[in-house]
């Protein structure tokens, strides 16, 4: 199959308006692996145009219209998961697997939604009058501008792109600068299953003026972004002066509560299997480890055999387990998380550093850090790298204070076989995503809800639904 990588725009392949262009690198060769266009705001408000202009066409497609549509697009990544994952490693670096399994959610995104768009029930409401009838509405919002993020490139705008576009409403997409190929693939993919011209746009360029192009437009009904606390604060600021819609998923600190009445190999086995899936680039991933006093010692010494035999390499080599980071800055970050903590009592037990053997790419060491104290950024801050903090706990109540202690609310994770410690536990986490005894809590048909700074909205489930759906009141009188 052969793709086109450019912005598309009603129904067009577009360069950049101002002939800009951007590099795609690969994080494990530091090769370049495309260049694609690279555009201004003015591209982002043509794409909204666009958007404007293709809404009520779409918004008034039956359901059933639109979800035969989008499943046809999942049948697409499907068959072609092969070819679509190799393109996603080589502009995020993950193992082939893992941007394999990926592609297979997205698809798996495509076809929920295309079937729970035709239950965007509405309902009838007893009047107190007689002679009045209350009938309640749902409607699509409008033009929906999705901002993605580079860790999977191909899950985070099908979660957005496909709710949206099953509710009704046409989406603008903006997908990461470092990791637009996987997002233009997907784009081809619904253009072939017959999306019309601009129910779906892409654009790839200045992230700030992008982003304050779709919070300014009169026509961008609604803004989904998946990213840093900080970015999704700045497009809270920006949406307070134009009361745009947001839906912001921000990322997460997850702990994880390990009690000693467990099969400590075990939970230590899949800990490092979740912990460094994506080298440790999830905002579900599990991060802060803490682990009962009386078992530190012994789960530490079993994630430090298994740590220490990961294969780090290229996403394309079938026995890597650990790709690069995303690029150098954020290599840079992760390294100096671990040098901190070293500096300040915590004991690295592997890894550590940059791998010896890797000349290039924006490798770094699984990593396991042992005696990890509260107080060091190590500890309080969203790693986004393959490094493993671990800390210990004497009670469930000092590990429920421990876990909750941070400005984030995405997941957690409890693994104990009492289910009183398991019950008193998820109900005081502070956490929209509770694993117990499970370390995949995320699944398409259920909600995703980030609480606190982790984020504004829900996606997945019936409430992604709702999220690009309007509620209209309907009083019918005179009756």
């Amino acid at each position: 199959m052969t793709y086109t990588y450019k912005q598309y725009i009603g129904g067009e392949w577009r360069e950049a308006a101002n002939g800009a262009t951007w590099d795609v690198v690969n994080p494990a060769t530091e090769e370049v692996v495309r260049t694609v266009p690279f555009g201004p705001g003015a591209d982002c408000q043509a794409a909204i145009d666009a958007a404007a202009v293709a809404f009520h066409a779409w918004a008034g497609r039956t359901a059933y219209d639109r979800g035969a549509l989008l499943k046809s697009a999942a049948d697409m990544m499907r068959a072609r998961a092969d070819d679509l994952a190799r393109t996603t490693v080589l502009e995020s670096g993950k193992p082939f697997v893992q941007a394999k399994g990926e592609w297979i959610v997205a698809a798996d995104l495509f076809e929920w939604f295309a079937e729970e768009g035709k239950r965007a029930y509405g309902r009838v409401v007893p009047s107190r009058t007689g002679t009045k009838r209350l009938l309640v509405l749902k409607q699509p919002v409008g033009v929906v501008g999705v901002i993605t993020a580079w860790n999977f490139p191909a899950y985070n705008v099908a979660r957005a792109a496909a709710a949206a576009l099953a509710a009704g409403c046409t989406v603008v997409a903006r997908p990461s600068e470092f990791t637009p190929l996987t997002a233009m693939e997907m784009v081809n993919i619904l253009v072939e299953a017959g999306m019309p011209p601009g129910a779906i746009n892409l654009v790839n360029g200045e992230p700030e003026a992008m982003g304050q192009a779709m919070l300014a437009h009169p026509a961008c009904a609604k803004v989904h972004f998946t990213g840093s606390v900080r970015v999704g604060k700045h497009l809270m600021d920006g949406a307070s002066k134009t009361v745009t819609r947001l839906s912001l998923e921000l990322g997460g600190n997850a702990p994880v509560l390990v009690f000693p009445d467990v099969d400590m190999k075990q939970v230590a086995a899949g800990a490092v299997a979740s912990k460094f899936r994506n080298g440790g680039q999830v905002c579900v991933a599990p991060q802060r480890f803490l682990v009962h006093h009386r078992v530190a010692e012994e789960f530490v010494g079993h994630v430090g055999e298994r740590v220490a035999s990961l294969r780090v390499g290229s996403g394309l080599d079938p026995e890597t387990q650990v790709g690069p980071l995303i690029n150098a800055r954020q290599r840079d970050r992760v390294a100096a998380l671990v040098d901190a903590a070293r500096s300040s009592g915590a004991t690295v037990r592997v890894g550590g550093s940059r791998p010896a053997h890797r000349d290039k790419g924006f490798f770094y060491e699984p990593t396991l850090v042992a005696d990890v104290k509260p107080s060091m950024p190590l500890y309080e801050e969203e790693i986004f790298g393959p490094v493993m903090p671990v800390a210990s706990f004497d009670d469930v109540d000092q590990a429920v204070a421990l876990a909750n202690a941070t400005r984030y609310g995405l997941a957690a994770y409890v693994w104990t076989n009492d289910l009183r410690t398991a019950i008193r536990a998820w109900e005081r986490l502070e956490f929209g995503l509770i694993g117990v005894n499970e370390w995949t809590p995320q699944s398409v048909e259920a909600p995703f809800p980030g609480w606190k700074e982790s984020g504004l909205g829900r996606e997945g489930g019936l409430e992604g639904l709702e999220e690009y759906l309007e509620t209209k009141v309907v009083a019918l009188g005179g009756l």
